[in-house]
């Protein structure tokens, strides 16, 4: 079975994610999301936190959740993958902007382990503008998230930014 892995932060999931993991499972049986411990940034959410967004997520936006499994990694990602044996990791690109970023990022990881892929997803049109970065701002100011989140998410950022 051909088991592919979707890492990042995911500080909050937004629908774009979501969108990303729709494509990975049209083409793989099994998709990993993999919640990153980045220890360069300061996330809203802790680890455990953004895998249960992401688990609640999955199950509110209807996603064969069978088929999606959701961890927590803490090292880099050649040795993530070494230990869950997958070959391939699902990377969402939204503008040209991303592509440099992520481009270096896979030839490092090439580097670092040769027989690994990266696929890069563009997500829906809908959702190209989205980024977990803006979702928090508008989240910081009191507004309602619900458009770019699913309910779940869009609660625990309000939960996170109440008064």
């Amino acid at each position: 079975m051909k088991t592919v892995i979707y890492p990042g932060s995911f500080d909050p999931v937004t629908y774009g994610h979501l969108d990303i993991m729709r494509r990975a499972l049209a083409l793989f049986p099994k998709v990993i999301v993999a919640v990153a411990k980045n220890s360069a940034k300061t996330p809203l959410f802790d680890p455990i936190e953004r895998a249960g967004l992401i688990t609640r997520s999955i199950k509110e936006a209807a996603l064969e959740h069978k088929r999606l499994r959701v961890e927590i990694f803490d090292d880099l990602l050649v040795d993530y993958l070494s230990r869950t044996k997958a070959k391939v990791i699902i990377r969402g690109l939204r503008f040209i902007s991303d592509f440099e970023y992520e481009f270096q990022m896979a030839l490092m990881n090439r580097r670092l382990m040769k027989d690994i892929d990266t696929l890069y997803l563009m997500p829906e049109e809908r959702f190209i503008y989205l980024s977990s970065s803006i979702v928090k701002e508008i989240a910081r100011y009191g507004r309602d998230t619900r458009k770019f989140v699913p309910d779940c998410v869009a609660n625990a950022l309000a939960s996170k930014h109440a008064p």
